[in-house]
């Protein structure tokens, strides 16, 4: 990821995708997927909706500069689960996703080939299927200040089109705003020009 690169895509919510071959069905499931401790969850909701399905496959690529990925073929052959589902993903340039693909085994034998061909193209229609969205990367800041100022920060607010995540407003009070990466420079040269107001760096979204 370049200095300058401060964007990435991913997809607006969950969708689905369908290939069959041979009597196996392979349906896969493509979703928003930010936190890894969700993971777990996700994976007992599918075997609970198909509990007689024998392989729930997957892979998931996370943050902006695409850096994290998991995959796990679940009892299929080494190689030909995880890794083309993990290879769509790649292939789309998609991150923040996590994609699970489910098999209903059809009693004929696909070949590393076939399966192959089978998880990728499932992952592809459920990718297709979703609405792939650019996304910026947004640094979080806490801004604190004084009652008296409220209406010169939330000038600046407005003017630099700050979405606010999180407000507290007594004595003293305090923002949770997000910033583009691109213009964090430009915002805090403006945060410092405001007499008493406190800032501080808290994650990267």
């Amino acid at each position: 990821m370049s200095l300058f690169e401060d964007t990435y895509l991913t997809i607006e919510k969950p969708s689905e995708g369908l290939f069959r071959d041979r009597g196996s069905k392979f349906i896969a499931y493509a979703y928003p997927f930010k936190n890894e401790d969700t993971l777990k969850d996700i994976i007992a909701e599918l075997k609970a909706l198909h509990p007689k399905a024998r392989h729930h496959c997957w892979a998931y690529r996370l943050t902006p500069d695409r850096s994290i990925f998991r995959l796990n073929d679940d009892g299929e052959p080494s190689g030909t689960a995880g890794r083309p589902i993990l290879n769509t993903l790649l292939s789309k340039d998609v991150t923040n996703v996590l994609v699970v693909v489910v098999r209903y085994f059809g009693g004929t034998l696909l070949g590393v080939p076939g399966l192959i061909n089978a998880y990728k193209t499932a992952t592809q229609e459920a990718l297709d299927a979703a609405e792939i969205v650019e996304k910026t990367v947004n640094d979080v800041y806490r801004i604190t200040f004084d009652y008296l100022q409220m209406n010169d920060v939330m000038r600046l607010v407005k003017e630099e089109n700050l979405p606010i995540l999180k407000q507290e407003f007594d004595n003293n009070c305090s923002m949770d705003v997000e910033v583009r990466k691109l213009l964090v420079n430009q915002v805090v040269q403006k945060l410092d020009k405001l007499d008493g107001v406190q800032y501080a760096y808290l994650h990267t979204l």
